[in-house]
């Protein structure tokens, strides 16, 4: 997590709202992630032993974890109830830069536009370049961008939401910061994760980064058009997305081809159907 990983909180993080243009900056100030470094207990500790310092500095780690994760499941749970009570399904799409999130996003509103309402919280370090490309598509989007963070947190999606303002019986896709880590670690108060994985990355990756797999409902494997073209065992990924979580819903597509795509958008629809009538 941002303690161990080295993302920092004490940068400005923007929301751009693409559907006015109007951009104004954030700057969280939790107190339990406004540092992140420890070297405090450098010159500290000179007639202390190494043992001594050592736990020092791993049990104050350990509760700057706790406390960030704590105050930020607080929230997660805060835009739960917001989404519950408005009949929409949030979903946290997450991968590796390049797995295609942008392109099978943009494919999946243009295709579902007459049928569900699609707004987009678009995550990045830097650049709306991903957030003009779903604004082209007609759908509302927000931009965040991290700064110098490594993924979205509950308290950004409350403030996306704001600026967002989406519609009762819809979907909002939260598109995070490309990373296998970290976004895993962070509930955003969505209904379901969602772990994207393109066949150009390798069939292993359920097995070298396991917990992204474990936290997911759904893994969706991307760009499968180009499986002819790469040496890459689409059943050991399976195989091994099961190993780490027997319960994952996987799905395969193209959004080129649109291999895959009805079985994804029945999916969805069946989602939004179920919760309309709750």
């Amino acid at each position: 997590m941002c303690v161990t990983c080295g993302c920092s909180y004490d940068n400005n993080t923007t929301i751009t709202n693409m559907e006015n243009q109007h951009s104004h900056t954030h700057t969280l100030t939790d107190g339990t992630v406004i540092t992140h470094s420890h070297d405090h207990q450098h010159h500290d500790h000179h007639h202390e032993s190494p043992a001594n310092v050592h736990a020092k500095i791993h049990n104050t780690t350990i509760s700057l974890e706790q406390e960030i994760l704590g105050k930020n499941n607080l929230l997660a749970a805060q835009n739960r109830g917001w989404f519950k009570g408005r009949n929409i399904l949030a979903l946290n799409l997450m991968s590796s830069p390049g797995a295609g999130k942008t392109t099978l996003l943009t494919r999946t509103i243009n295709d579902l536009k007459d049928r569900l309402n699609i707004s987009v919280i678009e995550g990045d370090q830097e650049t709306t370049n991903d957030a003009e490309k779903i604004k082209s598509t007609g759908c509302k989007v927000v931009q965040i961008n991290t700064g110098t963070g490594c993924h979205l947190d509950a308290s950004m999606i409350e403030k996306g939401l704001q600026e967002l303002n989406p519609p009762l019986d819809s979907v909002v896709m939260i598109e995070n910061v490309g990373n296998l880590v970290c976004p895993a670690l962070f509930d955003l108060g969505e209904a379901a994760k969602v772990v994207i994985l393109s066949v150009t990355e390798g069939e292993d990756k359920p097995i070298k980064y396991p917990h992204i797999f474990r936290a997911s409902d759904i893994m969706i494997i991307t760009k499968v058009d180009l499986l002819p073209y790469l040496q890459f065992d689409i059943q050991k990924c399976i195989e091994y997305a099961k190993q780490v979580n027997p319960k994952i819903q996987i799905f395969q597509v193209s959004a080129n081809s649109g291999a895959g795509l009805d079985e994804w958008y029945g999916f969805l629809l069946g989602k939004v159907v179920a919760k309309v009538m709750m």
